[in-house]
Parts: C-alpha cells; sequence; structure tokens
C-alpha cells in the first residue's frame, strides 16, 4: 500500500493546526547564512538498564561493569539522578518522540501482535524527527531498535509496513520493527537437536565435554568477505572457534576438517539466533526500502557491533553530503534484552574473562517482565549469578561500541591512557537513556528483582539519565530533580532552537523542559511530581486467558498458544488440554480453578499507574473484580528517596507499603497521600477523547472522511486495522466512516 500520500496528508494537517513549519533558511535552521548550525544530537538508548547497573549513577552492585565510554559522557555532561521511564518498551520509546503521556498517545504497553494501529504510535502524532526536520532543517535517522509499531509478524495490524518509520519522520531507517531479537538458536545453525547449546555456539570441550568442540569448519554465509568458509583446525589461531565463528555471522560444523558443499546445504542460515541475527528493514532517504535476511551476510554478526557500524556509516555520509544541515541521529541497541547471550570477548574491557556457558537461556520467560508480569515468590539471587554476569558483559559491550561510535565520528577524543574525553567542538549533544529498568534476574542489589522491569515500582522505572553538549554550564554533576521521559521530546526541541510557542496547541503535551538544568546548574524543581503508567493496548478481540504458573497470574496478553506456551504458561484458549473449548476469560478461569477445589489465581492489572513527589509515591492498581464484573482500583503508598547509601536508600518494596497492615498515617502523610491521590485521578482524566478524529487535531471534519477513505479502500491494501477503526474491530469500514459522520463539525478542543 503506498504510503507517500499519508506522510503529506498528516504534514498538511500539521500546517492547518497552526504550526508554522519554517524552511532550511528559518530561525534556528541550518543554512548558509548562518555561521552556527544548531547541535547536532545523537541520542543513545539502551534496552533495559535501570540506575542499578551504573556506578556513576552511585550503583552498580558489588563489582559495577566497567563502562568507561558512559562515564566520560557523564563526567562532560549532567547526570539526571530522578529519573522516570515507563515500565515498558513501547510506551516509554514513544514519550521520547511524541511527549506525551500513554493513556494520551494510546500506547500503553509493549505491542505485540494482536494489538491493533490504535495502540501504536500514528502518523499523524507531531514526532520529533518531523518537527526538527520541518522547524530547524535537521536531517534525521533511527538506527537499531524503537518499537514504535508492529511488524510483519501481523501484517493485518501494521497498516505502515515496512515503510512505518520513515512515515513517523526518520529520513533514513536501519533497524528492527520488532521488539527484541528472536530467541537464541540451540541448534547453533542445525550442527545438534534443539536444546543443545544454550548460547546458540558451539562450546569448546572444557565447557561441554560431550557436545563441545575444539575445532571445525566455519561455513560463512553467501557475500561473507572471507569468502565461503574458515577452517578452523588451528588451537593457536582459533581458541574458541565455535564462539569466533558465530562472531564472524557463520555456523560451525563442530570437529570437521574439510569443507563440503553437500554438509552446507544441511546447515540452517535462515534461524535467527539471538543477538547475532536480525531480520533488517531500511528505509533509504531516496523513498526506496531494502531488507535483509538473517541468512544475508550484512545481517549476521553481533548485533551492537552492527548497529554502531551502521551509526558511523550514516553520519560520515551525512557530513559529506549534507555539511550544511544539523542532524540528530536516534541509536537504539538491542542489548541488553533477553535473550542473555554472551558478547564478543573481544568487546570487554578484560576479553580473557570466561563464562560457565551452561545457562544462556533465562530462568524465567523472555516476554514475562516485559510485559509486567513478575513472580511474587521470593527468588534466591545466586541462581541468577550467570544472567547477571552476561547482562554485565552486554553492558561493558555496549559501552565498547559507544566508544567507538564516539571516537570514529570526532564526537570524542582518545587520550593517551584509552580512556575517552567529549569533543564540545563536535557541535553535538549526546543523550543517553534507557526505556525502562532492569529485567529481574539481572537487577543488581539493593534494588529489588521482584518490582524490576515491567513493573511500576522504582526498579522498574528508575533509569539513567545522561546529557553532554556544548551549552553545559559546570560540568560532572548530578541533577536531583524529577525528569520524566516525555521531557526528552522538550530536550530536542529547546536542543535545536525551537519555541514552544511554535507548537500546535492540540497536542496535549506533557513534557517540561530541560535546557535550564544543563545551562543553570543552581536551577530549581520544574516538575513537583513525576508520572508512570502500564495499561493494556487495544486489540479486536479480548486474547484467550494464559495461566502463568510462576508467578501464580491470569493474563489476557498472548495472541496463540504456542506464546502462551513459550512463556512458561498454562493455554485456557481454545485447543486447550482442559477444555477444548476453551475460557472465556480469566474470571471464567478462576471459577474453573475454585470448582476443582484449587486456589485462584491473580488477575493481571487492566491498568496501574503511579505519582510521586520529593518523598512520596502513590500507586495505584486496577483489576476486574470476577465477583461483581467490575473494575476495581486498590492504591499502595510508600517514602522513597534517591540515596547511594544502601542504608538509607528507600524503595516501594511490598513490605513498605504504609497504607498495608492497618498502618496510620501521620496527619503530614494522609494529606500528602490525598493530595497525590487527587492529582492522579485528575491527571488521567485530563484526556480528551474525541470520536470521529482519526488524525488529532481534536476536530471532526472532511479531513477525517478523506483519510479514513484511504484506510478503507481495499484496492490500496486498506481495509483492515488503522487509526480510523474507531470501533476497535480490526476492520477500517463503514461502521467507521458512520461514526465520523455523526460527529461532523465537532471541536474538542480545550
Amino acid at each position: 500500500m503506498p504510503r507517500r500520500p499519508l506522510l503529506l496528508a498528516a504534514l498538511c494537517l500539521l500546517a492547518l493546526t497552526g504550526c508554522k513549519f519554517g524552511s532550511s533558511s528559518s530561525s534556528g535552521s541550518g543554512n548558509h547564512e548562518s555561521p552556527q548550525l544548531p547541535p547536532n544530537i545523537l541520542f543513545i538508548v539502551i534496552d533495559d538498564v535501570g540506575v542499578d547497573q551504573f556506578a556513576s549513577f552511585g550503583y552498580g552492585g558489588a563489582q559495577p561493569a566497567q563502562t568507561t565510554s558512559i562515564d566520560a559522557i557523564a563526567q562532560a555532561g549532567v547526570r539526571f539522578r530522578n529519573t522516570w521511564s515507563m515500565p515498558t518498551c513501547s510506551p516509554t520509546r514513544s514519550t521520547f518522540f511524541e511527549g506525551r503521556y500513554p493513556f494520551r498517545s494510546g500506547v500503553r504497553n509493549a505491542i505485540v501482535s494482536n494489538d491493533l494501529a490504535n495502540s501504536q504510535v500514528s502518523p499523524y502524532s507531531l514526532t520529533t524527527p518531523r518537527l526538527l526536520r520541518e522547524q530547524a532543517g535537521y536531517v534525521s535517522a533511527l538506527i537499531g531498535k524503537m518499537h514504535l509499531t508492529g511488524s510483519d509478524i501481523n501484517p493485518a495490524n501494521h497498516p505502515l509496513g515496512d515503510d512505518a518509520m520513515r512515515e513517523l519522520g526518520w529520513d533514513y531507517f536501519a533497524g528492527y520493527l520488532d521488539g527484541a531479537p528472536y530467541p537464541i538458536d540451540t541448534t547453533a545453525g542445525g550442527v545438534a537437536p534443539p536444546g543443545t547449546y544454550h548460547c546458540g555456539f558451539v562450546p569448546n570441550t572444557t565447557a561441554d565435554i560431550n557436545n563441545g568442540a575444539d575445532y571445525g569448519v566455519c561455513y560463512l554465509p553467501e557475500g561473507h568477505s572471507d569468502g565461503s568458509h574458515l577452517l578452523m583446525t588451528d588451537p593457536d589461531q582459533y581458541p574458541t572457534p565455535g564462539r569466533t565463528c558465530l562472531e564472524l555471522g557463520g555456523i560451525l560444523d563442530p570437529r570437521a576438517t574439510v569443507y563440503s558443499e553437500a554438509r552446507r546445504d544441511e546447515l540452517d542460515f535462515a534461524t535467527q539466533n539471538g543477538h547475532y541475527t536480525g531480520a533488517w528493514k531500511i528505509n533509504l532517504a531516496d523513498g526506496s526500502n531494502r531488507q535483509l535476511s538473517a541468512d544475508q551476510a550484512e545481517a549476521r554478526g553481533y548485533r551492537t557491533v552492527l548497529e554502531t557500524n551502521l551509526a558511523i556509516e550514516w553520519l560520515n555520509r551525512i557530513s559529506e553530503q549534507q555539511p550544511d544541515k544539523p542532524w540528530m541521529l536516534s541509536l537504539g541497541y538491542s542489548a541488553l534484552h533477553t535473550p542473555l547471550q554472551p558478547p564478543p570477548a573481544s568487546l570487554l574491557p578484560h576479553p580473557d574473562a570466561t563464562l560457565s556457558l551452561v545457562g544462556c537461556g533465562t530462568p524465567v520467560a523472555d516476554n514475562l517482565t516485559e510485559l509486567g508480569i513478575l513472580p511474587d515468590t521470593a527468588i534466591d539471587l545466586a541462581d541468577f549469578a550467570q544472567q547477571r554476569a552476561v547482562a554485565q558483559h552486554m553492558l561493558e559491550a555496549v559501552d565498547h561500541e559507544i566508544g567507538r561510535l564516539l571516537v570514529s565520528t570526532g564526537i570524542a577524543l582518545e587520550r593517551e591512557d584509552g580512556t575517552l574525553e567529549y569533543n564540545p567542538d563536535s557541535n553535538t549533544v549526546v543523550i543517553i537513556t534507557s526505556d525502562n529498568g532492569t529485567y529481574m534476574p539481572t537487577v543488581k542489589l539493593p534494588f529489588d528483582p521482584l518490582r524490576a522491569k515491567g513493573s511500576l515500582y522504582q526498579t522498574g522505572v528508575w533509569v539513567p539519565l545522561i546529557v553532554a553538549g556544548p551549552m553545559v554550564t559546570d560540568n560532572d554533576r548530578d541533577v536531583p530533580h524529577m525528569v520524566n521521559s516525555t521531557d526528552l521530546f522538550s530536550l530536542f526541541r529547546e536542543i535545536a532552537g525551537i519555541d514552544a510557542a511554535a507548537l500546535p496547541g492540540e497536542l496535549q503535551l506533557d513534557a517540561q523542559p530541560v535546557m535550564p538544568y544543563l545551562t543553570e546548574p543552581q536551577h530549581e524543581a520544574i516538575r513537583s511530581t513525576n508520572f508512570t503508567e502500564q495499561g493494556t493496548n487495544i486489540s479486536a478481540e479480548p486474547p484467550a486467558p494464559c495461566v502463568i504458573p510462576a508467578a501464580n497470574t491470569c493474563v489476557q496478553i498472548f495472541p496463540q498458544q504456542g506464546v502462551c506456551e513459550d512463556q512458561s504458561g498454562v493455554w485456557y484458549g481454545p485447543g486447550s488440554a482442559i477444555d477444548p473449548n476453551g475460557f472465556s476469560s480469566c474470571c471464567a478461569v478462576n471459577a474453573y480453578l475454585e470448582d476443582q477445589g484449587q486456589p485462584a489465581t491473580i488477575l493481571f492489572p487492566q491498568h496501574q499507574s503511579a505519582l510521586r513527589n520529593e518523598d512520596y509515591k502513590l500507586v495505584r492498581i486496577r483489576r476486574m473484580d470476577c465477583a461483581t464484573d467490575s473494575l476495581v482500583d486498590t492504591e499502595e503508598f510508600y517514602e522513597i528517596n534517591q540515596s547511594i547509601d544502601p542504608a538509607q536508600l528507600k524503595l516501594d518494596r511490598a513490605d513498605q507499603d504504609l497504607l498495608a497492615n492497618n498502618n496510620s498515617l501521620t496527619p503530614e502523610q494522609q494529606a500528602i497521600y490525598q493530595s497525590l491521590s487527587d492529582q492522579l485521578t485528575a491527571l488521567l482524566a485530563s484526556n480528551i477523547t474525541c470520536p470521529g478524529d482519526g488524525n488529532g487535531d481534536l476536530q471532526v471534519d472532511q479531513t477525517d472522511l478523506d483519510e479514513w477513505a484511504y484506510w478503507a479502500d481495499p484496492s490500496q491494501g486498506g481495509g483492515a486495522s488503522s487509526w480510523y477503526d474507531f470501533n476497535h474491530d480490526g476492520i477500517t469500514d463503514e461502521a467507521d466512516k458512520a461514526i465520523i459522520e455523526a460527529n461532523l463539525g465537532t471541536q474538542c478542543q480545550p
């Protein structure tokens, strides 16, 4: 389905709302008359790392990761020590580029294949790359992971197709529309039965006496620069042949000594293998697209390295081809998202570091914490020692590649001792953050692994934020004030010199300024509260129930039986071994369990939200009450802080709920609790809904009818999920047009 008319329509829509876009010669834009371009922006998002991982933030556990490149940026800039994200990936990443909370944007949880377009970033949004291009002449790229839309796993719910990131405003995209690397290929390319190699490669015999190998033939994908294969039979040259072959993008035939075309045909280059393969989508600046499948040489190798290579290539190309334009590069590293898989040893500060290669998999299913499903039972952290070690190596590998990127592009200089020094003459602002807290088994003490990524407790939403740039005054300092992931939308605008007054009023922005903290070291707090939430994305039909025994939780999230079972769940939908007809809901599952004399499960919340001030945090959880068939809110109240002293750090642990166990609040606490509760209620009620308005301009008019016709046209591939599917049945049809016509002429602006 052609997408260019949609993009033009979106830009025209913004013009109609009063957003007066400038040309490349407008004030603050990159032009030949200006002696100084606006600063470039390098925006780096590391996946699944909270503040618990970083010594530069005062934490990092007993043995923090060595992150010298990130530390160099922190020393050259500002550390924001009180930054909140959303609990999961997609909602946070949408806030970066839209500046709105999830209950406004519709991106309420990590996007999965059954989620409709209504729960994905809309092409009608005023996104950061679109704003910076039109108002300040920036050219932009997105490389790696950002997970803002659906993917070709379910084309019916992915209306933008492979053009998705171009349609959201980026001039160039090379990355993944999926939310995570695929599982580790435990066959290591088809050389052993499933379940043999938990790290995705053939280990040495010292790690696996039965299945390991100290030599073999490394079969390389077609088009590899080293040819068709390498003989890895010399232990001095190839001490770890299985791992080295994987890093090169190849498949090791263990204990083989002769190359064979027949053997090559037996190997599996098509199956993805964790962080060492990917299916790349590439949107080129000329409007054309490329795809790279997992069997192609360009798509094989360690993702963090490939992502960095593409970033360097793009920056070098832009500096040569468009030197008179400022740029913004958003680089989303796939690491440290599961599956946890050892990075190349050459990327580690201690390349001779060894790991037992028995437990590369994860002890709980990969996506549970992504979706907010956490075990409610105690965990022996010793069981996760391996996962923490692998994750720490993955973080150190990311740090290595950040350093390579900075030095290769002149954004940082390398000192004689190998450390980095930020180069302010590069005229580049470097921003480093994460999308949510750390994955449960890799959390560093004293943070709480039971309330980590996927939860809206502190370990799940407290993330690092580092900013270095030519405007920073008094570098190497901490800002203690509250910052939200939405605020980065404002920071990007402020760096480009775009006045907030130029933004359309109907955006309902939640983003607050950040620049004053960079230029004025003593600037007072801008936010008096901070907010985070996790909701339920919209699907045409609620998925069938799935019970996660490890968490004693029933969820209606997973679209198929296989997905449920992949998450170590018990399927209660159609085809279930318990009832082939399936159960209609988690309440029906609990009724069945109680009839069988078994305990009922905990129902996964429909919505969770939290609001804090300087010292206290309110958590509100909304669940279905099966007895009354109604949604019921419960609240929790905690005293929290940001102390780097483990003895003084106050986290929102389960046993610290001030409302539990008939605890009585002091008069001051009662007043704060009531104030936060009232403010949270008012905030969640502040969203403006406008039935029949699909493009977000808060009016229902002929434009909506025209756009509905575009999405509903089956001759153009339309008629499925879109932002004009108002009744959320997964089809854009006459029923949706009727909603527009019934509300035609409505003005919903505040």
